[in-house]
């Protein structure tokens, strides 16, 4: 297996403004928060945090605003070892950011995309050798879609392997998501991508199975606490579960496992394997505030499975 694979994360950069609660409000309601805080984040640096951490040479795709999140993004994602060099600044842009609303079991999110508006295919286009020379191209639904579908179009024709992210369900993408070698939905944006949810494991697998016979790719539903499933070799669904682990903050445990899975089979692990891998460092992710602070280190992950 290759201990440095290459990967190329094409997505979203935000600030997240972290707003701590005891409970959710109701429509209409106003409660106490508890604090603030302004944590980098959006999916794409998230991932591409993430990948970095668990070892891979990692470079962003994206776009930034000329404003001071924007430069602490990049500080921030340079400190975590990520190459920025295609990241634009856009002058007289504000940065995206997203409005995070968190208590200790859950959280919701509202993004305002700002900056990441401007990825259009021509930038993607311009990239093109760095796409195209990567182990793994990772992407989301945080950025335009025709941008997305031009890197995933770019990194098909050079043959390299590709995760989707499908983050936020988007009426646009039906079209391009069969491009992807992977699609990692959770099990609401899946039931929205089928057109209802699974009521019953045999049904979800029944969805899993039409859905790959479809789009001839490979599936991951993520569930949460439950931990995240695939099918077999044989069709049948097979759930890794998460590690039992005291519950901090669940914001990025997605894009957690989004990225350890992408590094995992960028490093030449089975698709199985990867997935446990991948299952393993969103457990532990939840442990720590912040999407990319609670992210786990390569040398944590060689503890825990030592252990």
């Amino acid at each position: 297996m290759s201990s440095n694979p290459s990967i190329v994360v094409v997505g979203s950069l935000n600030m997240d403004i972290v707003l701590t609660m005891s409970r959710m409000p109701q429509v209409g309601e106003t409660v106490a928060g508890q604090q603030i805080h302004y944590v980098p984040g959006g999916k794409g640096a998230n991932q591409a945090v993430g990948c970095a951490k668990l070892g891979a040479d990692t470079a962003m795709v994206g776009a930034v605003g000329g404003d001071s999140f924007g430069s602490q993004l990049l500080d921030n994602m340079r400190g975590c070892g990520v190459r920025t060099e295609a990241v634009t600044v856009i002058p007289e842009t504000a940065t995206g950011t997203a409005a995070i609303f968190h208590t200790k079991e859950d959280n919701c999110i509202v993004v305002v995309p700002g900056a990441n508006e401007t990825v259009t295919p021509e930038y993607i286009e311009r990239h093109r050798s760095l796409i195209q020379s990567a182990d793994l191209v990772l992407l989301q639904l945080e950025t335009p879609i025709p941008a997305v579908r031009r890197a995933l179009e770019l990194a098909r024709e050079a043959g390299v392997r590709t995760v989707l992210n499908p983050a936020p369900v988007h009426p646009d993408a039906e079209q391009m998501l069969g491009l992807a070698d992977v699609l990692t939905p959770n099990e609401s944006e899946f039931a929205l991508l089928c057109g209802q949810a699974a009521d019953t494991e045999e049904a979800l697998r029944d969805q899993m199975r039409k859905w790959q016979q479809t789009y001839s790719q490979r599936l991951v539903i993520t569930r949460g606490k439950a931990g995240a499933s695939c099918l077999d070799e044989h069709g049948e669904l097979h759930t890794v579960p998460s590690l039992p682990v005291e519950v901090v903050d669940t914001t990025g445990a997605g894009d957690t496992l989004n990225a350890a899975l992408s590094v995992g089979l960028a490093s030449g692990r089975g698709f199985r394997e990867a997935l446990e891998y991948a299952v393993k460092a969103a457990s532990l992710s939840v442990r720590k505030f912040g999407a990319q602070g609670g992210m786990p280190t390569k040398e944590e992950m060689e503890r825990i499975n030592a252990v």
